[in-house]
């Protein structure tokens, strides 16, 4: 055989599999609403990077941040259908679907990360249950920095909260609200700056990483650390999506949200410092609330956990018995 002949033989199989690589490459979607600088996107990216390196590059993941594949709100729902295979996604926005999304929304349910995390174990279970009756899986969930007041006036008392117009991103929050007298406003965090800037909102509870990613001490002056909640991010995979990979490639996707997991908890901590001082050096206020604001926030927080206990029936009396238990 001459020469030429091996080296055309040689290229045709190269080709042939470069082909067959290229077409048993996987790739997926992977939307979420927040910015690229946010903590949360950070880790989502880190978690894509290591996909794709215990891979050998056989699953692609591309991640779209800021809301620029679907909306906050739409976000699951496309997850669910398949027209993302992956998506993150505020637990607690979803409490009206199933009221264990809900849960770490409660208020002065627990008092740091420690409890936040127990709690989280005590509550995944039922998660993954509802999640797979949704053809999804969970992969990973980490915590935001405990959510806090902030405010254009001095905030002493609950009193003080009446007929205020105040930012909800959830049921519990639009509760709350209510509960107080405030004017419960719907927005999303893409809208924040927008609405603070427009008198559409004059205070609302969030995170120190939220208030620092949107400058809210451009149009707030206070900050109370009431820690009120620690609320989280789901990141789940379509199940159909997840099921087609081979045996390597789900343990690869598992592990690395392990990772991700572990890793964002972590950073969640380390945000929550470097985000307050941010607002600090921004002029925003960093107050602790008074004894009158916290006794009155902890009656209203009495009556939303009784009311979620009634709604979330046998499950939701089991999940706050696991988690009682978990802090013996």
């Amino acid at each position: 055989m001459k020469r030429r002949d091996l080296c055309a033989i040689a290229a045709l199989a190269a080709g042939l599999g470069f082909v067959s690589q290229a077409a048993a490459q996987t790739k997926w979607d992977f939307a979420t609403a927040y910015p690229a600088i946010n903590f949360h996107s950070k880790n989502n990216e880190q978690f894509v990077k290591d996909v794709a390196a215990a891979t050998g590059g056989s699953l692609q993941i591309t991640p779209h941040f800021g809301a620029s594949l679907f909306k906050m709100p739409e976000i699951k729902r496309a997850v669910q259908t398949g027209n993302a295979q992956m998506g993150e996604f505020f637990l607690v926005s979803f409490q009206n679907e199933a009221q264990m999304f809900g849960l770490d929304g409660l208020p002065f349910l627990v008092k740091n990360y420690s409890e936040a995390f127990k709690l989280y174990q005590a509550q995944k279970p039922y998660l993954e249950k509802i999640l797979e009756k949704q053809g999804q899986k969970l992969l990973y969930a980490v915590a935001w920095p405990p959510q806090n007041i902030y405010s254009n006036k001095p905030i002493n008392s609950v009193a003080d909260l009446k007929g205020l117009k105040w930012r909800v991103y959830s049921p519990t929050t639009a509760r709350i609200g209510e509960l107080v007298g405030a004017q419960p406003v719907t927005i999303q965090e893409a809208e924040l700056s927008q609405a603070l800037a427009t008198g559409v909102i004059e205070g609302l509870i969030t995170s120190s990483a939220t208030g620092a990613d949107n400058k809210l001490y451009e149009n707030l002056k206070y900050f109370y650390q009431v820690q009120a909640w620690i609320p989280k991010n789901a990141v789940t995979v379509n199940a159909k999506a997840f099921n087609a990979l081979g045996k390597a490639q789900q343990d690869a996707v598992l592990k690395a949200a392990q990772e991700a997991e572990q890793r964002g908890w972590k950073a969640s901590e380390e945000v929550n410092t470097r985000s307050i001082e941010v607002l600090r050096q921004g002029g925003m206020k960093i107050e602790q609330p008074s004894a009158e604001l916290m006794a009155g926030l902890a009656k209203v927080g009495d009556v939303v956990v009784k009311e979620w206990v009634e709604k979330a029936g046998p499950d939701g009396k089991a999940v706050l018995a696991a988690f009682e238990a978990s802090k013996k």
